[in-house]
């Protein structure tokens, strides 16, 4: 596995990915899947400061994708951002998803951030183990915020501080 930052080309790729999960699964609170436009504009905004990336295979495959986005948009949350981490199913179990984690709390610090969230909908219990193997912090649990597929959902506040 290899890992670089994303690039507009992947757009189709992690659009494929992130759509599994909006329409399948709680993992993201999105309703409507997003369109190939609206992908490359996420990209374009995550190319300065607030980088992606992606992991890919030997066959230049995307096999999962990670972000870091701003926290709050009031100027004074700037040094904490959010991480974001999707992996392809038939990628699952490889490993993809610690690399991409590890790979993007790392930018994080490189980029001079000082704290890094998590927030993940309650029972998703693979993500919330991914982000204490690296380091995360249960923090608080955010009770009923969501709602999908009829259901009401938690989310799991996480924090790893960097600074």
């Amino acid at each position: 596995m290899h890992i670089r930052p994303v690039a507009v080309d992947d757009a189709e790729a992690t659009r494929a990915i992130y759509n599994v999960e909006v329409l399948e699964t709680t993992v993201t609170f999105d309703l409507v899947p997003r369109t190939l436009a609206a992908q490359e504009l996420w990209i374009e905004q995550h190319l300065g400061g607030h980088p992606a990336i992606v992991a890919f295979d030997d066959d230049e495959t995307v096999l999962g994708f990670a972000s870091l986005s701003p926290f709050k948009a009031r100027a004074a949350y700037a040094p904490t951002v959010e991480d974001s981490v999707y992996v392809d199913r038939a990628a699952r179990g490889r490993g993809v998803g610690g690399l991409l984690l590890r790979e993007i709390i790392s930018l994080g610090t490189d980029h001079g951030f000082h704290s890094v969230m998590a927030r993940i909908v309650g029972g998703h219990d693979a993500s919330i183990t991914l982000h204490q193997k690296c380091g995360f912090e249960e923090i608080g649990c955010e009770r009923e915020v969501g709602r999908k597929f009829g259901r009401w959902l938690d989310v799991v506040v996480m924090q790893l501080m960097l600074k």
